[in-house]
């Protein structure tokens, strides 16, 4: 989907609703964080929990193949950095 969508809200219960277009890949029971800033409104999806765990589980994966790589020989030294005489700043 690119662009905006336009849409209205309306009345379900005591509370305001919208609706919110397929396309934007929100499936049924997902869970929402919503904040206000000003005139904008963001909606942010929280993972389930086994997605989390998931999300997680492959961290740790790459963690473990990042600590297998050897090391480095030797630390390169690096030349000081010279900053000019600059009056008036």
């Amino acid at each position: 989907m690119n662009g905006p969508v336009r849409t209205r809200t309306f009345k379900s219960g005591n509370s305001v609703a919208v609706r919110l277009p397929r396309a934007l890949g929100v499936g049924p029971d997902e869970t929402l964080a919503i904040s206000r800033q000003g005139d904008v409104l963001t909606a942010r999806r929280i993972p389930s929990a086994a997605e989390e765990a998931e999300r997680l589980a492959r961290f740790r994966t790459g963690l473990d193949a990042l600590k297998k790589l050897p090391g480095p020989a030797a630390v390169e030294q690096r030349d000081p950095i010279e900053f000019p005489d600059r009056p008036g700043l």
